[in-house]
């Protein structure tokens, strides 16, 4: 089979860990963290987000419409950065080894347009991909096919031709119903030997 022409990686989870629950437990008892989000769709708010929707406005929003929980509500705006961290650095080494290879090396994420401007001031690694398919700008997010097709479109590459990683499986069987290769990314070290299985780079540049 021949070498896949780009790779793709997801951000959360796999450049950058996102663990909001653990953040909430550290600011408010577990039981209370629980409560909350079982009341508060908390992830489905960050999906209108990942799909266009203004960042603050509509956390705020959703404060407002919970004020027994609008404090920590607002945190998932005003903490962001809290949520979102730390790097997975041996990723990072990763996607900039490949680069150093001249393998084309693409962003493909749910992530929001105001949250992703803010990740990119901290992250400087972001500024890195050949190219950046952002949800919040394309207005559709993973797993839904159309999200696909626009990578496909823009970058001219075939399916069977991208390599992509992703740390859910949903993401992992659309991107597969579309004819990608794709990894389900449950740490870097395995991420790293598909790429040297991919002959994409050796295991001294995987290390």
């Amino acid at each position: 089979m021949p070498r896949p022409e780009a790779v793709i990686f997801d951000i959360g989870n796999v450049l950058i860990e996102w663990q909001p629950e653990r953040f909430y437990d550290t600011v408010m008892p577990v039981e209370d963290r629980k409560r909350l989000f079982a009341t508060v769709d908390l992830h489905g708010m960050n999906d209108a987000v990942d799909r266009g929707a203004d960042f603050r406005e509509t956390i705020y929003a959703t404060a407002a419409a919970y004020p027994d929980f609008a404090e920590h509500i607002r945190m998932w705006h005003d903490r962001w950065l809290e949520i979102a961290r730390p790097a997975i650095d041996r990723s990072v080494r990763l996607l900039r080894a490949l680069r150093a290879r001249g393998v084309p090396v693409f962003a493909l994420t749910n992530f929001g347009i105001g949250s992703f401007e803010i990740a990119e001031a901290e992250y400087d690694f972001l500024s890195e991909f050949d190219r950046r398919y952002i949800s919040g700008h394309m207005g559709v997010i993973k797993p839904e096919p159309e999200i696909y097709a626009m990578v496909e479109a823009d970058c001219g590459i075939a399916p069977d031709r991208l390599l992509f990683t992703d740390d859910r499986d949903d993401n992992i069987a659309a991107a597969r119903a579309r004819g990608w290769r794709a990894h389900r990314f449950e740490g870097a070290a395995g991420w790293a030997a598909e790429l040297v299985a991919h002959g994409l780079l050796t295991e001294e540049d995987a290390a």
